[in-house]
């Protein structure tokens, strides 16, 4: 499970934006967003969280990992 920190997400068409982002490299995965907290947790991805990272920026919000949880 990986966390990310996304300053620049404020409302629900920024959280659908970022869910689809990392939909688009990780179809699979289940993303969480924390709108208060400006927070993503993404659940189920293969894939390093780097490249997660840089799809959300990609989306015009840029992401700060913050580690991963168990």
């Amino acid at each position: 499970m990986y966390r990310y920190k996304v300053d620049k997400m404020g409302c629900g068409g920024c959280a659908k934006s970022v869910t689809r982002a990392v939909h688009g490299i990780e179809p699979d995965a289940r993303v969480e967003v924390d709108l208060g907290a400006k927070l993503v947790t993404v659940s189920d991805a293969a894939g390093p969280a780097g490249s997660i990272a840089q799809a959300i920026a990609a989306a015009g919000y840029p992401a700060q990992p913050l580690g991963t949880t168990t």
